[in-house]
């Protein structure tokens, strides 16, 4: 889809930097939206004109301008789900699934998911802030503006409480916006072996409360599956959750169908996400509520899974398809979204043009942020990136490479490729 001009508004008269010289794809309703011979302008934080080249004032007296050359501006990443705080490293187990040890096997040799949790349990705040920040400088260069962050690998109030005053350290410290997510529900915590529903209850009388008491995070979400907890048990976090005032979202049908994706979105979900064992029912739930679908191929190619999510489902039903690092030292160590685009293609078989809008403007939609972030249009946050590339099909195409040149983030350069 090409379009010739969003220069119908008027150009305004505040404006404090100027983009000249590009091409755009915009990505506005999940489409390229090409525009060529370019501009962009930027009052403040925001994004205020856009249009053709010819379609500019004969002067642009003191605004400061910035020369594309003709390279291409797209919305900055938007990365839905991410687990990027945690201590320790799982190499080994890798080293061991590669050997043919199953998850059970590393489980009960002390690895898994408590591997995590036990060196996330024993770092103090300023270790985790300092691995994690430097995680988010590595997001940067590659073009990720907007960053959700869940907790989930403290499965204890303390442990839970330091991931998210970690995570709102990260939004002052950082360029990145952050979007902060309570995943107590995880996995169950040793202690409470053989009692999930004791567990459950901690979770809905004493994390929950205290979490909102403390301003901490903005939604929640629960692992559904049969590892994990039930759906009776993710029906009760997230009554209590929503009775809080927080968002709700599900990681569900990662491993089999537990139906947890109709529930959720019944309850109004802003995403449900894996989604490999999805069912038709279940789909068309999702999009009866406006459920965005996350898919997150990363954890599906470290895993060596199968089957693949509906994506036929998904587009026949219309249902918004966004894609993500899903960052986690488990399943998916993968600290780009160029790597996730790729086998978003490869392996789900999404076209470059829906996998460019599900690491945008889906994304967005995943976080309730659509109305500010995710594509170019006048009156959206100015968080876009300039890349070095014939086409946008290349952010898809390429790998080993990334041809970013410059990050701004709420109308400020952020990271310039040296």
């Amino acid at each position: 889809m090409i379009i010739t001009s969003h220069s119908s508004n008027p150009f305004p008269d505040n404006v404090d930097q100027m983009f000249t010289h590009c091409r755009m794809a915009t990505m506005a309703k999940g489409n390229y939206g090409i525009m060529k011979n370019a501009a962009l302008a930027v009052s403040g934080k925001k994004i205020s004109w856009i249009g053709p080249m010819d379609a500019l004032p004969e002067t642009l007296g003191t605004i400061k301008v910035t020369d594309c050359r003709n390279q291409w501006i797209l919305p900055g990443f938007v990365d839905c789900h991410t687990h990027l705080i945690w201590a320790g490293s799982r190499a080994d187990e890798f080293e061991m699934r590669l050997a043919g040890a199953s998850y059970a096997d590393i489980a009960r040799a002390g690895g898994g998911i408590f591997s995590t949790v036990t060196a996330t349990r024993a770092a103090d705040e300023d270790m985790l802030f300092d691995l994690a920040s430097r995680r988010m400088a590595r997001f940067l260069r590659q073009g990720i503006t907007t960053v959700e962050i869940k907790s989930g690998y403290g499965l204890d109030l303390d442990t839970e409480l330091k991931m998210l005053a970690v995570a709102g350290r990260l939004q002052k410290a950082c360029p990145q916006d952050v979007s902060t997510t309570f995943l107590g529900a995880h996995a169950l915590p040793p202690k409470f072996a053989g009692r999930s529903d004791d567990y459950i209850k901690e979770v809905v009388r004493i994390m929950l409360p205290e979490v909102k008491d403390q301003g901490i995070a903005t939604a929640v979400d629960v692992f559904c599956e049969n590892i994990a907890f039930s759906r009776d048990q993710t029906r009760q976090v997230f009554e209590k959750a929503l009775a809080l005032g927080f968002a709700i979202k599900l990681h569900a049908e990662q491993l089999s169908d537990s139906n947890g994706t109709a529930l959720a979105a019944q309850m109004g979900a802003l995403s449900c996400d894996h989604l490999e064992y999805l069912s038709l029912d279940g789909a068309r739930k999702m999009a009866d509520h406006g459920t965005v679908a996350v898919l997150l191929p990363g954890a599906f190619y470290y895993l060596r899974e199968t089957r693949i999510p509906p994506v036929e489902y998904f587009r026949n039903l219309r249902i918004p398809m966004a894609v993500a690092t899903d960052l986690n030292p488990g399943s998916s160590p993968v600290f780009g979204m160029m790597p996730v685009l790729n086998m978003a293609c490869l392996l789900f078989g999404l076209t470059c043009e829906e996998a460019l809008a599900g690491a945008t403007i889906n994304g967005a939609r995943a976080l309730n942020l659509a109305d500010c972030k995710g594509s170019l249009e006048p009156g959206k946050d100015a968080d876009f990136v300039i890349w070095d590339v014939d086409t946008p099909a290349d952010l898809c195409y390429l790998t080993g490479i990334t041809p970013l040149q410059n990050v701004v983030i709420g109308g400020k350069t952020a990271y310039v490729m040296a």
